[in-house]
């Protein structure tokens, strides 16, 4: 864990001053940047590079995510740095798994196993307006994540929560939850059971 720590330390950049400058543009909420806008779809688009733990202005721009993923007039379940238009891997997660459904914030997340058996269920967007669609995710996935102490952390999740990390996570990776359906067309299901709607990929069991 420690030399792994100090890899993706190695390997984290500080703030631009573009990103200071944004995250230091007010004390509210953020705008959450949209698909429909050629410049935003890019950053959206784009892959994010690691958070340095220990940046100053970290903490700034996770109280102002969180402030924009809980806006009363558009509030969301979770939150990727991208969508307020910083290419940085850092998201804020409902944890529906844990009492009182809390809100946390994560550092550098990276998946490092996805379960083969799949569920379905309906996702939208902050940053993509007006559509909603059955998606498939991996029931359960494994979770490493920086904590701004620099520590490296790892956990199991599933069900719902982990639907939620998945869809965030792609964000940091720039894929959008329609990417997913789009390449869910081309995979070969076998039902895993007569009452829920859970799957295993017969190409990744092959």
């Amino acid at each position: 864990m420690v030399v792994q720590a100090q890899k993706m330390k190695n390997k984290a950049e500080k703030f631009s001053k573009e990103e200071m400058e944004l995250i230091t543009s007010g004390e509210g909420k953020l705008r959450i940047i949209q698909v429909t806008e050629p410049a935003e779809l890019e950053i959206l688009t784009h892959a994010s590079a690691d958070v340095r733990p220990g940046e100053k202005l970290l903490s700034v721009l996770a109280k102002r995510m969180l402030l924009s993923m809980n806006d009363p007039a558009n509030p969301g379940i979770g939150i990727a740095a991208p969508q307020i238009g910083i290419n940085r891997n850092a998201i804020w997660v409902t944890r529906y798994d844990k009492p009182d459904d809390p809100a946390e914030f994560y550092l550098n997340p990276k998946i490092i196993w996805y379960s083969d058996l799949l569920r379905k269920g309906n996702e939208g967007c902050l940053s993509i307006p007006d559509i909603q669609d059955d998606v498939l995710r991996s029931y359960a996935i494994r979770l490493s994540y920086m904590l701004e102490s620099g520590e490296v952390m790892e956990e199991m999740v599933q069900g719902f929560t982990a639907v939620i990390f998945q869809h965030e996570v792609d964000h940091l990776n720039g894929i959008l939850f329609t990417d997913r359906l789009l390449e869910q067309t081309r995979r070969e299901l076998i039902p895993a059971n007569d009452e829920m709607e859970l799957f295993i990929d017969r190409k990744i069991q092959n």
